[in-house]
């Protein structure tokens, strides 16, 4: 094998696949070994209990495929069970705000989980390790603890944005989470301080033993029902038993040449498709870099691909997603010319009771999940995003791990594209991307950030293939977003850029924040195969060749 790299936004997990790839592990064991360990020390971002989706492409074995492990609504749920409680709609579109937060915190919040099933599904049918070998640095990392980072406290002791619930929640309110990650006093644990989770440990060694199984069949499902049972949860065994992920080819764009392969719906590949294809139709490098111009360009390919996600997609074995016309280039190229001749696009939001102030909260990030990038030494790459959504705060005694609180995002209004229905899967703006040049992978990305995602990708990739950025420096080149009829922009968007933009009418919010909008980690493979990283220096990562 020649060299490979791998980029993720904790540090513990990168080194843990790097390890595994020099060990002779594959992208595929080097991925899954990053995940796991990316469970145990940023937990409410990410586990075994989350959802997620991730593109294999192993031109040695002539593997191209992609495995979704969307979050599923549990057979318990219906369609109606919350609409007497809806307060109203995050701005960004990343969640519905429920009184008591129901659908957000706690036992109900709850969803199938997805990413356990997906990682062996992937390792044990792609990797070329055995299975044991690649969970062994995650129940070693549990075992002997870790540090909680910069990024994993600022995370824990974030403040309710846009009507969510605070995460300080989510690490208190239930016994064995605020055991786990706070202080004798009920508060987040601060950066430094150390944590160990022999629970998730011993979780983990016997799901190494047993494979994914003794999870959803075997003894753990046991623990878990009763665990739903006592507390109201919506999850159950047969849901655990009747989970299945779904093995695709990629959606296929093109963009400049370049032949671009990222998830189908729920995933939000569909939706970086459209404002590719719709972006392709500018010259964006002549607009100049983050330019008043560029922006509001940007932003309404943005804002369009946005009200066609909220009218038209969702889990297509539910909803008759017109993914043909809203990849097609003759329809974005009339985009194209709406957004050239100065119309405007809305985003309808349903509207919001007090919240504090939150709607208006620059903050637009919603960052729980996580992401890894991988290439390998024989030509395999790997992007995976995942996440447990906004997490639910409830571990099962001795168990150690958290469920993911993936319901908060469900539609409570009957009748809707994303409204609750047994067995659907919810809406991600995930999209795991693979870029290739000569029918060879030349970018390997994706990201964590909510409903940011894929305008945070697709920053990154304009920025590496109009403004010829190496990776590093165009994951942290500034970005905006406009997910609402609203501009957000980061803190290093300059005011008099802002300004402009709102001498044309536009809302422009400005971020505390001087990286956000997603934490875009990706690698490029240049012609002569050698490899740039970028890990997003919004969050804790690296990037790491070996």
């Amino acid at each position: 094998m020649g060299r490979g790299m791998i980029v993720a936004p904790q540090p513990e997990a990168v080194e843990a696949g790097a390890v595994v790839l020099r060990n002779g592990g594959n992208c595929v064991d080097g991925a899954i070994a990053c995940a796991l360990v990316q469970g145990v020390v940023d937990p409410l971002m990410c586990g075994i209990t989350g959802f997620g989706s991730l593109q294999i492409y192993l031109p040695s074995k002539g593997v191209h495929t992609c495995i979704d492990f969307h979050g599923k609504v549990p057979a318990a749920a219906s369609a109606d069970m919350w609409e007497d409680v809806i307060e109203g709609e995050a701005r960004d579109g990343f969640g519905f705000i429920l009184k008591g937060f129901v659908n957000d915190v706690g036992y109900q919040s709850i969803t199938v989980p997805g990413s356990l099933k997906a990682y062996y599904e992937a390792q044990t049918g792609h990797g070329v390790l055995d299975w044991a070998d690649v969970v062994a640095p995650a129940i070693a990392q549990a075992e002997a603890g870790f540090q909680v980072r910069p990024h994993v406290s600022y995370f824990w002791s974030e403040p309710g944005t846009m009507g969510r619930a605070p995460n300080s929640l989510r690490v208190s309110q239930n016994p064995n989470a605020r055991k786990l990650y706070c202080d004798g006093h009920g508060v987040p644990l601060r950066a430094g301080a150390f944590v160990r989770n022999p629970d998730l440990a011993n979780s983990l060694r016997r799901i190494a033993e047993g494979g994914a199984d003794v999870f959803y069949t075997g003894a753990m499902a046991d623990e878990i029902d009763a665990d739903m049972k006592a507390n109201g949860g919506l999850l159950s065994k047969q849901d655990l038993a009747d989970h299945e992920t779904v093995h695709n080819e990629p959606l296929w764009g093109e963009y400049r040449g370049l032949k671009v392969a990222t998830n189908h719906p729920p995933g939000g590949g569909i939706m970086l498709l459209e404002m590719l294809n719709t972006l392709e139709n500018f010259d964006l490098a002549a607009l100049g870099h983050n330019s008043p111009e560029y922006i509001r360009v940007v932003c309404e390919a943005m804002k369009r691909a946005t009200a066609d996600k909220d009218a038209h997609v969702g889990d297509p074995a539910y909803v008759d997603i017109p993914v043909d016309s809203l990849t097609a280039k003759d329809y974005a190229a009339q985009m194209a010319a709406d957004i050239r001749s100065g119309e405007v696009a809305h985003v309808t939001r349903l509207s919001v009771g007090d919240q504090g102030g939150d709607q208006g909260s620059g903050q637009a990030e919603s960052p729980h999940t996580t992401h890894i990038s991988v290439v390998d030494g024989d030509g395999g790459a790997v992007s995976m995003t995942h996440s447990l959504g906004m997490p639910s705060g409830m571990i099962t005694e001795g168990l150690g791990f958290m469920y993911n609180g993936c319901m908060g995002v469900f539609d409570p209004r009957p009748g809707r594209t994303g409204s609750i229905v047994p067995g659907k899967a919810r809406f991600s703006s995930i999209c795991p991307t693979i870029l290739f040049k000569d029918d060879k992978p030349c970018m390997v990305i994706g990201a964590p950030g909510g409903t940011q995602i894929a305008m945070g990708v697709l920053q990154a990739i304009l920025n590496v293939v109009d403004f010829a950025m190496p990776m590093d420096r165009a994951v942290s080149a500034p970005r905006f977003s406009s997910t609402s009829d609203a501009i957000d922009v980061s803190n290093r968007i300059p005011n008099y850029v802002a300004a402009e933009l709102e001498g044309q009418g536009y809302e422009v919010i400005r971020s505390y924040l001087s990286y956000g909008f997603a934490a875009v980690h990706g690698i490029t493979i240049h012609d002569d195969g050698s490899l740039e990283g970028g890990a997003d220096p919004g969050h804790d990562g690296m990037a790491l060749e070996v």
